[in-house]
């Protein structure tokens, strides 16, 4: 076995030239089929999108087997297996890993010993593991945490039912949270790269590398009907190609 370093996807993304580059921009197929899995992540990697994430509705819908089906079609993209591990964690990892999986999600409130064993199947398997914080009062401790029991990446997470409910509107003074309210802090917790993600805008997409995320999330509801999480009715390839456009444009700017 390799440790994640050597593993020929994920040793690419570590290459100097990569990291000089605009944002590295991830789509995520929250989807229900693997056909419309397959047909959005054409139009993406047709526009450029750079990762693949096989998102939890698609792999509880379609088993591994999205995985794999991503994998024989877009051998070189690095693929994110968002299952988020709670418990058994080296099983899940070592499966996600053996299915072409790249990266795995474990959540940072599973128990540390699950953090842990998912981490170590990384290692074995040549995978990289991201932490994500949903779910949790003190993302900036959680994202620490994460760090400190040996996560590569962060994910910075407001949940689908969070920013739904009315409650929590209610809390937040009548509006929806945002990763923005929190990302700031999470950015300065960590020294590992950081995601955010939760119904964020085309414009709040745009400002996250002002916030120190260089790793950009595309989701629900850019890229898929946060409703019935179906293809959109706009024009999925042209949205994504203006997206990367402007991104290209503020990178530049900012030089």
């Amino acid at each position: 076995m390799t440790q994640s370093r050597d593993h020929p996807i994920t040793r690419s993304l570590n290459h100097p030239l990569a990291r000089s580059r605009r944002p590295i921009v991830q789509i995520s197929l929250d989807l229900t089929s693997i056909e419309e899995a397959l047909d959005h992540a054409r139009k993406a990697v047709r526009a450029g999108v750079d990762w693949l994430e096989a998102g939890t509705p698609l792999i509880l819908a379609e088993g591994l087997r999205a995985v794999q089906a991503l994998r024989r079609e877009f051998p070189k993209h690095p693929i994110v297996a968002d299952f988020k591990t709670m418990d058994g964690g080296y099983l899940e990892a070592e499966m996600m890993a053996k299915a072409g999986a790249t990266h795995v999600v474990v959540m940072a409130r599973a128990h540390p010993a699950t953090v842990k064993a998912v981490v170590q199947a990384g290692r074995d398997y040549g995978i990289q593991v991201m932490g994500d914080d949903l779910g949790c009062e003190d993302k900036s401790a959680a994202a620490r945490g994460l760090e400190d029991l040996g996560a590569d990446y962060i994910v910075h997470h407001i949940g689908y039912d969070e920013r739904r409910d009315p409650e929590v509107i209610r809390a937040h003074h009548g509006r929806t949270p945002s990763p923005l309210d929190e990302l700031e802090a999470v950015v300065k917790a960590v020294k590992i790269p950081v995601q955010a993600v939760g119904g964020l805008s085309v414009e709040q997409v745009l400002q996250l590398p002002k916030y120190g995320v260089h790793h950009l999330v595309l989701g629900a509801p850019l890229t898929v009907d946060a409703e019935a999480f179906k293809s959109p009715a706009h024009d999925l390839e042209g949205l994504l190609r203006e997206i990367l456009a402007k991104l290209a444009e503020v990178t530049e700017a900012d030089r």
